[in-house]
């Protein structure tokens, strides 16, 4: 194993907040006066997609979002309800750490707003799979940049050489902004060696969980480090869907962990996430709206900076927050998405435009999904 891995025995074990049950009534429409199911369209088809659909509610605290992907079961969903319930307020924030006390950060209206009090998190462009001619244009939407997170086996390893095409023209286009790869675990652990060859002439931040299992990201460490390849393996869905996230840590198997808010089960638990692990951690996005971002853009101002961190992900640390600019519309009005500027958003709660909400609304049938499907998630979260 790389001298860069690290054993957490001895590490204080997180709360496993995702399990607790919580008093809740029966039915969620008891405590959920607010809700609102609305579908974004998106520039261009990512993850599979050209249309996201995601639930808003209100609570104490303000707006949440709640938006799961619609292939997660139920039990996977829940987390992301949690998350929902503690950033609205319905439910406190829970975590072991001290100095993680909920943050006070301003509201964004619909109005226009001044920048606000809670400051601004560095944030990278996202490019998705897509032909070479394409990459120009895509990135554009977020403005001045300094790290873009490209988007690589969507097919898997036959997808190796479109890949390369487009790396070739994102680095003739942006030979000095940093790069970062993400595979969503796409490649098998022999291909994931020859990928890593290929992908080593683009000098790399890091490479996001290239193979699926924790095991096997161990593995590729070791094997890169044996051929000197100097790749930095981040890890996503090893964190995020995992029933142990710090097994990650236990084997060695990332130098970065990527931690998202709604599938952790709030900010709380991936704060406990992220101080058990001991590694470096960046911020992403689950696809979602204003709403969604702005639980993560919370986060992301509390991570914690060591000298680790810095050697690998710089002074500060760019967060894959700026997904917004993948949607033609958002749930706020024009020109008050959480979308970048300068590379940065602000920290600050979002609070959705009326119009908006009914403008981008799902149909009644649509609606009545996603509200049975929150009341299944309600009752598993329930004591």
């Amino acid at each position: 194993m790389p001298d860069t891995a690290r054993s957490h025995s001895g590490a204080p074990e997180p709360v496993a907040l995702s399990s607790v049950p919580l008093d809740l009534p029966a039915r969620f429409d008891e405590v959920i006066e607010d809700l609102h199911v609305v579908r974004l369209p998106m520039v261009t088809r990512f993850r599979g997609i050209t249309e996201r659909e995601v639930a808003l509610l209100s609570g104490p605290a303000g707006w949440a979002e709640f938006s799961p992907f619609v292939e997660y079961g139920t039990e996977e969903a829940s987390r992301w309800l949690r998350a929902s319930l503690e950033f609205s307020g319905l439910i406190p924030q829970s975590t072991t750490l001290a100095e993680a006390a909920p943050s006070t950060v301003p509201v964004r209206s619909s109005a226009p707003a001044a920048d606000a009090n809670g400051g601004t998190v560095a944030v990278n462009g996202t490019l998705p799979a897509c032909p070479p001619d394409e990459v120009e244009s895509i990135l554009s939407r977020y403005g001045r940049v300094g790290t873009v997170k490209a988007k690589v086996a969507e097919h898997g390893f036959a997808s190796l050489d479109e890949d390369l095409a487009r790396l070739r023209e994102f680095r003739r286009l942006f030979p000095d902004t940093t790069l970062r790869l993400d595979a969503n675990a796409g490649f098998t652990p022999t291909e994931a060696i020859e990928a890593c060859e290929a992908f080593a002439d683009f000098d790399l931040q890091y490479f996001e969980q290239p193979v699926p299992e924790v095991e096997q990201l161990a593995d590729l460490r070791e094997e890169l480090a044996r051929r000197g390849l100097p790749i930095v393996i981040a890890a996503d869905e090893s964190i995020r869907k995992a029933e142990d996230p710090l097994r990650v840590a236990e084997l060695g198997a990332a130098e970065v962990i990527i931690v998202k808010v709604q599938p952790l089960g709030g900010i709380g638990a991936a704060l406990d996430v992220i101080s058990a692990s001991g590694l470096p951690a960046v911020v992403s996005s689950a696809l979602e709206s204003s709403v969604g971002l702005a639980a993560g853009a919370e986060l992301a101002a509390r991570l914690p900076h060591t000298d680790r961190s810095r050697d690998i992900l710089g002074d500060r640390v760019a967060c894959g927050l700026g997904t917004g600019r993948l949607f033609t519309a958002d749930i706020v009005a024009e020109g008050e998405a959480l979308t970048p500027v300068d590379g940065a958003i602000p920290v600050t709660r979002i609070v959705p435009d009326p119009d908006r909400l009914q403008q981008l609304a799902v149909d009644p049938g649509r609606f009545e999904w996603w509200a049975g499907r929150l009341q299944n998630c309600w009752s598993a979260l329930r004591v």
